[in-house]
Formats: structure tokens, C-alpha cells, sequence
């Protein structure tokens, strides 16, 4: 019996997509890509199409021949529990927990604060201006990522991994979290540990093919 194909729906700056992406090019996946813009002036994510699918409104979503997965972290382990190869959770319970708790640092606690919908809550109805925008974002990232770069230190055994000397769902969730930190000119000089393992990881081909900027949708 064949798989069912992959159909994701995503936005080229999505650092959620992204997530997905870089996990979909782990494993080795082939994919179709359906753009769902958030940023057009009528947002394809709002239209009744894509919210009969994901009554969320929002990117990612992954299509399973007719099943719809919604949530980035949902869906990474999936892919995982799947396709085991590479795995992107440890098997001893205690590693896995700890694994969970970087990529959820990250995941729940970092990137919601920036994401998009927030900083345009901010600006309208809210009235703040871009001053107060950046400095928000540079805020609620500097603190989540002071917090990591601590636990990056305690638990990476070589430097260019969040946990312990292999890729996880922790790493996946980092390098989209330090893109929006340099497109959002966060300083990072607080941050060697972190901005080290990132460099290492954008080195990698499943985590570079997954850039925005390679994007088809991408602005060129």
C-alpha cells in the first residue's frame, strides 16, 4: 500500500513552517508546498478553504493524503514517530523530557511573543509604534534566549547541538528562532553559545534548503 503524499501549507517567513520544513528535509520527505500567505492583503490563512482545514487559521498545516495536522510541534512528532530515522526525540525517558523543554522553551514561551499576529496587535488597536514594537521583541527574546543559552551550555556535549552530540526537535526550533532574532536586529553578542550551534546547524543541507530566503515564495 503507497503513503499517502505530503501537502504543506506554509508562509516562506513562517519560522513555524520552517520548523516543519527543516524536519520534512531530516527525514528525507518529499513534500508539496502550498503558499498561505498571512501577509497579502487578503490573508489566504483567513479564507474559508484553508480554515475549513485548519479552523486555527494559522501555518503550518500538514496535509496527510485527506488528514490535516495543525501545529508545528505536533507535526515534527509525527514525522518522527512515522519515519524513526534520524530520530529527533532521545528513547531514555529523561533525555526526551529534556529535549521537550528546549524545543518548548523556544516553541511556547520565545516565538509566540513575535509572532506576527502579536506584533500587529501591538501596532493596531493597541497604537504602538515600531520604537515600541522592537523593543518588545528585543525583550521577550533576549530573556528566553539568556535562559537558553544557559541550558545549551549544560546539556550540549559538543557545541554545535542543543542536547547532547545529534540534531533534535530542540535544534529544529532554534535556527528559525535565531532568523527572527537577526531579522529583527536582536544584539546576540549575550548569546556565543547559541549563535555557535546555530552557524553549525545552518551548515547543514536539510537546514539550509529550509531557509525562507530559498523559498520559491520569497521576495527575489
Amino acid at each position: 500500500m503507497s503513503e499517502p503524499g505530503l501537502t504543506l501549507y506554509s508562509f516562506w517567513r513562517s519560522s513555524a513552517a520552517f520548523r516543519t520544513r527543516i524536519a520534512l528535509n531530516l527525514k528525507g520527505l518529499p513534500y508539496e508546498v502550498v503558499e498561505t500567505s498571512l501577509a497579502a492583503a487578503v490573508s489566504a490563512q483567513r479564507s474559508p478553504g484553508f480554515l475549513q482545514k485548519n479552523p486555527q487559521g494559522l501555518v503550518p498545516a500538514l496535509a496527510v493524503g485527506a488528514e490535516v495536522i495543525g501545529e508545528s510541534l505536533a507535526i515534527i512528532e509525527y514525522l518522527d514517530e512515522t519515519h524513526p530515522e534520524p530520530p529527533l526525540l532521545p528513547r531514555e525517558p529523561l533525555a526526551r523530557a529534556r529535549v521537550r523543554w528546549l524545543a518548548q522553551a523556544i516553541a511556547c514561551d520565545i516565538h509566540p511573543l513575535n509572532n506576527l499576529r502579536v506584533l500587529n496587535y501591538l501596532r493596531a488597536p493597541l497604537g504602538h509604534g515600531d520604537e515600541a514594537v522592537n523593543a518588545w521583541i528585543g525583550h521577550w527574546i533576549g530573556e528566553g534566549f539568556a535562559a537558553l543559552e544557559e541550558l545549551a551550555k549544560r546539556f550540549s556535549e559538543d557545541g554545535t547541538v542543543l542536547y547532547g552530540t545529534t540534531v533534535t526537535v530542540a535544534d529544529v526550533c532554534l535556527v528559525p528562532q535565531m532568523y527572527n532574532a537577526r531579522r529583527f536586529n536582536v544584539k546576540l553578542a549575550d548569546f556565543p553559545t547559541l549563535t555557535a550551534i546555530s552557524a553549525a546547524l545552518e551548515a547543514l543541507p536539510a537546514f539550509d534548503q529550509a531557509r525562507p530566503e530559498r523559498q520559491d515564495a520569497a521576495p527575489r
